[in-house]
C-alpha cells in the first residue's frame, strides 16, 4: 500500500479543483483518500492505492491540472502514514 499527502499550489481553488481530483480518483481506480481546501490557498489530498503504477498516473493526472481551468504551479508530495480510507471523499 502506497500512501501520499500533497499539497497543490497555484490556481486550485474555485476552479473545480476537488471535484477533478474525485473524479480522477474514480476514473483510475483503486485510489482511495481525501481531498480539501486549506485557508491559505492550497489544496491537500490524501491518496492511497494498492498499485504504485495507479498512484503514478494519479500524481501525473494532478501536476497537469484535473480541469480545463486549473493550473497546478507547485505540488509537494510526501510519502505519509494515515488511517486506511474505504473510499474517496471530497472534504472541508
Amino acid at each position: 500500500m502506497q500512501k501520499v499527502k500533497m499539497i497543490a499550489q497555484g490556481r486550485v481553488q474555485g476552479v473545480g479543483f476537488r471535484w477533478g481530483v474525485y473524479a480522477l480518483a474514480l476514473e483510475i481506480g483503486g485510489i482511495t483518500g481525501r481531498v480539501w481546501n486549506n485557508d491559505d490557498g492550497t489544496v491537500g489530498i490524501l491518496a492511497q492505492a494498492e498499485n504504485s503504477q495507479q498512484m503514478a498516473k494519479f500524481i501525473q493526472e494532478i501536476r497537469k491540472g484535473p480541469t480545463p481551468f486549473s493550473k497546478v504551479s507547485y505540488l509537494d508530495v510526501n510519502l505519509a502514514n494515515f488511517e486506511n480510507f474505504s473510499n474517496f471523499k471530497i472534504t472541508n
